[in-house]
């Protein structure tokens, strides 16, 4: 008998429940992934969803049958499988979410040992092969053993461990967890920090009655710019449904795009961290690697995507990562992503501002750098429209195709890549103080990709 395994995607799974992600899929997954991981004890949480804790169930009793020891932790943030993972030395993680898809979504993400991701490269393919059409191995001998484990005040205490929590100011600020599983890790956390959090969509429901966790949404983006405003906060935080990415506001309510957080975050850690390497992705660039060297560090450019970013940082040693799409990325968080550590670290920074708003401190680097942010079109030939761009640009600029297409000229770039997952092709236009430019290169561009 053949399993579907629709679900299976390049960096993990995500499909509909019950059709494409169910029970028995999780219960297969539970069986090989013992022993083509050598995994002898791992650990396990869930999102917020409402199919999470069955999926789980099924999860669970493939592993322990297969004679893996299982550790849950509960309802939980991605992350925290990353930390519990590389900080009880386990074998391997499985971290049941949909991130940011909608409620009738869940899937599964994979860590083996040191929180080192699995992905398409490094035994996904090999399980969703085993999942779709292996037969089970025999049971063991010995079962494994499930406990439940709560490890939520160890991981704060390592989040919080990123900032002099007493340098602090007593900062007003909104927090925004769109029902998912911030809330109770923030209820927490408020416990250690001089801030006034006004909670707003704070408690968990996988209905998601306030829509979609998904902060980089510009519909989803007022609910928590509306209450900045209301409450004169000094700022404020949006998570997605697991928290693996926060999204900033300033005081007025602006939203604060992806991109010129990594060039802010760099700063925070270059401040205290002289001579550090930086990963960043080649959508946008130009803002990162200023900061980056005006700071004194060492700018690595990586692919997008966060089994990459991680490869490049632990090849490289970087101290921190980020990309556009708001993942950031820490060394000594096993160089995995959090949404927790990056909104304290900006807080930190608004604490050390001498009076300057967030706002004050973002404005100068976005007028430096103006951007399109990232636009999707939906075109028949992906590979044609690429080509046909290199060949009406390339001859006049910079070529480089690290990830999709970028090309440079003197006070403009650009960057055009192909989704994995469907006929989309996503660019990125960039200028130096010129904002105007870049909308004239921006319009111009998505005619002739679209024509």
């Amino acid at each position: 008998m053949s399993y579907c395994t629709q679900a299976f995607g390049a960096y993990d799974i995500r499909g509909i429940y019950p059709t494409t992600i169910n029970e028995e899929i999780a219960y297969r997954i539970g069986r090989f992934f013992p022993a083509l991981f050598a995994a002898k004890k791992v650990v396990v949480g869930n999102d917020i969803r409402l199919s999470g804790p069955s999926l789980k169930v099924a999860l669970v009793n493939g592993l322990t049958e297969s004679g893996c020891d299982v550790i849950d932790i509960g309802q939980c943030g991605t992350e925290m499988i990353y930390f519990t993972t590389a900080h009880l030395k386990l074998d391997g993680g499985v971290m049941i979410t949909a991130s940011h898809n909608p409620k009738e979504y869940n899937g599964m993400k994979f860590v083996r040992q040191k929180a080192r991701p699995i992905s398409g490269d490094t035994g996904l393919r090999e399980l969703e092969a085993l999942v779709a059409d292996g037969d089970l191995p025999e049971l063991a001998s010995v079962p494994g053993k499930a406990e439940k484990l709560n490890i939520i005040e160890d991981y704060v205490q390592h989040i919080l461990s990123y900032v002099d929590a007493s340098q602090l100011k007593p900062l007003k600020v909104v927090v925004n967890a769109g029902n998912g599983a911030a809330g109770s890790i923030l209820d927490v956390m408020e416990k250690y920090l001089p801030f006034e959090l006004v909670k707003v969509h704070h408690e968990p429901d996988g209905n998601f009655p306030n829509g979609v966790p998904n902060p980089l949404l510009p519909e989803n983006r007022e609910a928590t710019a509306k209450v900045v405003r209301e409450f004169g906060a000094d700022a404020g935080v949006a998570w997605d449904g697991d928290f693996d990415r926060c999204f900033m506001f300033d005081e007025r309510g602006n939203f604060i795009e992806g991109y010129y957080m990594v060039g802010f975050l760099a700063q925070a850690f270059l401040k205290k961290n002289a001579g550090e390497k930086i990963i960043y992705d080649p959508r946008l660039v130009w803002n990162t690697e200023e900061l980056v060297r005006e700071n004194g560090g060492m700018p690595v450019i990586s692919k997008s995507g966060h089994a990459f970013i991680k490869e490049k940082m632990r090849k490289e040693n970087a101290i921190y990562g980020g990309e556009m799409s708001a993942h950031h990325y820490f060394r000594d968080f096993s160089y995995c992503d959090s949404g927790m550590i990056p909104w304290l670290l900006v807080l930190e920074l608004l604490s050390q501002a001498d009076g300057r708003y967030l706002s004050d401190l973002m404005m100068e680097r976005m007028e430096r750098y103006s951007i399109s942010g990232e636009i999707n079109s939906q075109v028949k030939d992906v590979d044609e429209v690429l080509r046909r761009i290199e060949t009406e640009y390339g001859p006049q600029g910079n070529v480089t195709k690290i990830d999709g297409l970028s090309i440079e000229f003197t006070n403009w770039r650009f960057n055009l890549r192909k989704s994995n997952t469907e006929p989309v092709i996503r660019l990125n236009v960039e200028t130096r103080q010129d904002k105007a430019l870049m909308q004239e290169k921006t319009a111009e561009l998505l005619t002739k990709i679209r024509t």
